[in-house]
């Protein structure tokens, strides 16, 4: 069963405009990374639990913004392991904003190819989409090898029965990353099945 082009370019719109929806979100919330305590006698211990974003961790119920300046910072007092993290860190902050703004051009270059349906601009928009994917991909895969990372650094410093009663795990914000990922995805494949319809590929001017 052929699905029409009109339905094949309306559900992209709705795929690309939800995975901006949730990249933004993500990348304005800051529920990336959670730490939380575990249930021990000692109650001082529970104002340590915090949640992170990219940009500010929220700790003890109080937000520290701008708690990692990796492109401002003095990098000889760090060690070669913190110097890794910091340089991750920079590219996270620009891979995951740059596909943000990629996915608004990329919205308005679909529309254009949608309006003028032509299968060659069409091919294009849903080639940007994979780009714009694979920008997503590497900035949230590399921060959890971040994320892990500064985990290790971290049982290095104060030692594994330092961290026995610290739970970490990661947050909606990363699992709304992931969906703007894989609704780009979606977008560039039903950009690319528009693109292959029957009609459009014989220039047929009326609407499927």
């Amino acid at each position: 069963m052929k699905v029409p082009f009109g339905y094949l370019v309306i559900a992209a719109g709705v795929c690309g405009v939800l995975s901006f929806t949730f990249l933004a979100t993500a990348l304005g919330t800051d529920y990336w990374y959670i730490i939380e305590m575990n249930q021990v006698n000692t109650s001082d211990l529970e104002d340590m639990s915090s949640h992170s974003g990219l940009w500010s961790i929220n700790e003890g119920g109080k937000t520290h913004t701008d708690s990692i300046d990796s492109f401002n910072t003095d990098y000889s007092k760090f060690s070669e392991a913190e110097l890794q993290m910091l340089k991750m860190h920079s590219a996270i902050v620009v891979l995951l904003p740059l596909s943000l703004v990629l996915l608004l051009l990329g919205g308005i270059c679909g529309l254009v190819s949608s309006l003028a349906r032509s299968p060659i601009l069409l091919t294009g928009t849903a080639s940007y989409f994979f780009i714009c994917s694979l920008l997503t991909l590497s900035g949230v895969i590399l921060y959890i090898v971040y994320s892990y990372q500064a985990l290790v650094e971290t049982e290095r410093l104060v030692g594994q029965e330092g961290l026995s009663y610290i739970r970490t795990s990661f947050g909606w914000s990363l699992a709304l990353a992931w969906l703007s990922y894989s609704l780009e995805l979606l977008t560039g494949v039903l950009l690319l099945l528009a693109a292959r319809t029957p009609r459009l590929r014989h220039s047929s001017p009326s609407l499927a």
